[in-house]
């Protein structure tokens, strides 16, 4: 038997240093989609459960969607008040701060237009959309932070600590 050759050169062929045949791809394809299933029933912080879309479906009319894929219902029927509700479904995972400003206003009732029916054309120095990074690797860690080593720079002399005595 000859040497195998590098996985890198055929990833089609070659995977974890055995030949995959085109059995094992459609195997590793069904596993993959009935994942995606299964995560669209038992999980809500990545996207819509199928609940959620159903019932969306049932009692929301769809208003429209921002440029991030993020669409937006509002209900068929009147609350006893005679208001309306409002709700987001996320392009991927839950995340508030993924909602424009515009859309913001809409879903709070500053106003009762959708906001693509009268927004106001881009500024140059509006800048684009910057995900949430708090708790990921690319969030601040400030100097002396466990993450960056846990070494502080020396005290200057400026700070006197505190004592019950005096």
């Amino acid at each position: 038997m000859g040497a195998r050759p590098n996985s890198a050169s055929n990833p089609a062929i070659w995977w974890n240093g055995k030949r995959r045949t085109g059995l094992a791809r459609a195997r590793e394809s069904a596993n993959r989609a009935a994942m995606n299933f299964l995560g669209k029933i038992f999980t809500w912080w990545d996207g819509a459960t199928i609940g959620t879309l159903l019932w969306s479906s049932r009692n929301g009319e769809h208003v429209g969607t921002d440029a991030q894929g993020n669409k937006y219902y509002r209900s068929k029927k009147k609350t006893g008040d005679g208001r309306e509700r409002r709700w987001v479904i996320y392009e991927g995972s839950n995340d508030a701060s993924r909602v424009p400003s515009e859309w913001h206003g809409w879903l709070h009732g500053a106003f009762d237009d959708v906001p693509e029916s009268h927004l106001p054309p881009a500024r140059i120095w509006e800048a684009d959309y910057t995900p949430n990074v708090t708790g990921t690797a690319a969030a601040y860690r400030p100097a002396g932070a466990l993450e960056r080593g846990g070494k502080r720079a020396p005290a200057t002399g400026d700070y006197e600590a505190w004592s019950p005595e005096a």
